[in-house]
């Protein structure tokens, strides 16, 4: 991928970036990054190309070294009244607006921008041409697959440790076996499906 040209020329942008859209349980996590172009931080990529491993290094890392940094999140219920597009804007907003420090410029992975007051950019595969982005698809992904690990123990069996509540096989199987928890999102097809199949017995 060729690097991006901003058309802000200065250094206090941030990266911001979503992780879970896809999944059919848990909240969507933002987070957004003001690197420090005097700590360069090495190996940044898209996360879903790096190791688990190598997330969790360069997760440190980011906190340590970064200007300012930011998690947050759209909840199940936000999901799944709003849309999970709308959810992940309003989740991408609340990581924005949690900097410590306001910054000048927004680059915002994907191709579509929130609505609001900051100077922004929508960069297509932002989080592998972006090092702020990538960073804070990092910081997003990281966050997430903690908090589906801690999940999979208040909810056995359903396999939330290994495939963070993407619609795999065994999440599948597991979710026609032992019903629907209050962590999946009802609006997505086939927790609907599954609802609607209980509320025919």
């Amino acid at each position: 991928m060729e690097p991006f040209i901003s058309i802000y020329k200065g250094y206090l942008y941030a990266g911001c970036d979503e992780v879970g859209r896809g999944p059919l349980a848990g909240d969507v996590v933002a987070a957004a990054v003001i690197l420090d172009p005097a700590k360069p931080i090495a190996g940044l990529d898209d996360s879903k190309k790096l190791t688990e491993k190598k997330r969790e290094l360069l997760f440190g890392e980011i906190q340590a070294n970064a200007k300012s940094w930011c998690i947050a999140r759209a909840s199940v219920a936000e999901i799944d009244s709003l849309n999970i597009l709308q959810a992940s804007l309003l989740a991408m907003t609340r990581a924005v607006q949690g900097l410590h420090i306001e910054p000048e410029h927004v680059l915002v992975d994907g191709n579509k921008l929130p609505k609001w007051k900051y100077a922004a950019e929508a960069v297509v595969k932002g989080d592998s041409r972006v090092a702020a982005i990538s960073a804070a698809s990092i910081l997003a992904k990281v966050t997430r697959d903690r908090e589906m690990i801690v999940l999979d123990k208040l909810y056995p069996g359903y396999g939330f440790a290994d495939h963070k509540g993407y619609p795999t096989k065994v999440h599948m199987d597991a979710l026609e076996r032992l019903g629907v928890t209050p962590i999946h999102r009802v609006s997505y097809a086939p927790v609907k499906a599954k609802i609607e199949q209980i509320a025919l017995f």
